[in-house]
């Protein structure tokens, strides 16, 4: 069934607005489905659309990837500099999703560190 959803998903994702690009990514990853073609094309799209994205989304949309180990240094990168300029508006679990999530992955995001512990 995961499958057969995400290959259509593949099909209809650059019709997705941020939340259900946020939450086609985190129900793969909570059921710990492997989808990577799926996971490539929604990070594609996310990446075009981040700027959109509210702080439970980023937070949720990187959670996700770091989950299933998903390779997408692109998305981190735009997803960091989105909340970079959004952390204001996190609260503390979106802040703890994201940080651990980059973390999990490795990726170096000193400015977003940065204005967590400011």
């Amino acid at each position: 069934l995961f499958d057969k959803v995400a290959a259509v998903a593949i099909q209809k994702v650059e019709q997705f607005n941020p939340q259900d690009l946020a939450n086609t990514a985190r129900t793969y990853a909570t059921v710990r489905h492997d989808a990577p073609a799926l996971f490539d094309k929604v990070a594609a799209v996310a990446i075009q659309k981040v700027e959109q994205f509210n702080p439970q989304a980023l937070a949720n949309t990187a959670w996700a990837y770091a989950t299933v180990r998903h390779d997408a240094p692109a998305l981190f990168e735009k997803v960091a500099a989105v909340a970079i300029r959004k952390v204001q508006q996190f609260n503390p679990q979106d802040i703890a999703n994201t940080v651990q999530a980059f973390a999990i992955v490795r990726h170096s995001a000193p400015g977003l560190f940065d204005k967590v512990a400011a």
